[in-house]
């Protein structure tokens, strides 16, 4: 079971206020039903199916260094890895797997009396094309993906959040600059067999669904519908997320 993953942290770690840029700006998403999918994409992205979203909301922004550094310090954890292009606060923080954004979730749960938690493949696809209110576009904002998206040729690691133009709900950076992790098993024919109305993906797999593209990667990687398998403790240079609610 994909629950068997999650990283159980115990309520007596240490809590303490978390100044502005700590937290999560949390943007409210109605629910609604949209096309999942792409028929002209990849295997994995068909076949283009309506899926059932509830309402929700999703962080405005990636997860970023700052945030991640309050968690770290707060449970005496060391910061991930540094890459050559650095660490700065308002970067999407990288090198974190699955198994320690879930651990992030947790923790910020616990430490605000909320429930944070990784978004599904279907919230963040919607989320993604701008949910009620898209308007259709390739990119998530628009169909010039420069105007939207940090991409390969455009830079040399990872932007400062918010840097590009959102999309429809405000959101940024859904596609570009660093990989995000949803929180369902990934399951190539899912889309075939899947439930319609608030699927969380499969029960069991070896791999978690990154979405969004990154900084190193093409236009093709950076659609909207592309789906990126890996392992859950995969961590490097162009791999982040973003943090849902209910």
């Amino acid at each position: 079971m994909k629950q068997a993953r999650v990283l159980i942290l115990l309520i007596t770690l240490p809590c303490f206020p978390l100044a502005a840029q700590e937290m999560p700006v949390m943007i409210s998403v109605e629910g609604g039903t949209f096309t999942m999918g792409d028929n002209t994409g990849n295997d994995d992205e068909k076949p283009a199916h309506s899926v059932t979203v509830k309402s929700f909301r999703l962080a405005r922004t990636e997860t970023t260094v700052a945030q991640w550094r309050a968690y770290a310090t707060a449970v005496g954890l060391r910061m991930p890895e540094v890459p050559w292009f650095g660490l700065e606060d308002r970067q999407p923080i990288v090198n974190v797997s699955w198994d320690q954004a879930n651990a992030y979730c947790q923790w910020l749960s616990v430490t605000t009396g909320q429930h944070y938690r990784l978004p599904t493949e279907a919230e963040w696809e919607f989320a993604a094309r701008g949910g009620n209110k898209s308007r259709g576009y390739a990119f998530s904002g628009s169909n010039t993906v420069d105007s939207v998206a940090w991409i390969s040729s455009k830079s040399n690691g990872p932007a400062p959040v918010a840097t590009k133009k959102p999309n429809e709900l405000g959101l940024y950076d859904m596609t570009g600059n660093v990989w995000e992790w949803c929180s369902d098993v990934y399951d190539a024919q899912y889309y075939a067999t899947g439930k319609k109305e608030k699927p969380k993906g499969p029960l069991k797999g070896m791999f978690y669904t990154l979405r969004g593209g990154a900084w190193d990667q093409g236009p093709g990687n950076n659609r909207i519908p592309y789906r990126n398998p890996l392992a859950p403790t995969s961590r490097n240079h162009n791999k982040g997320f973003r943090v849902a609610a209910d």
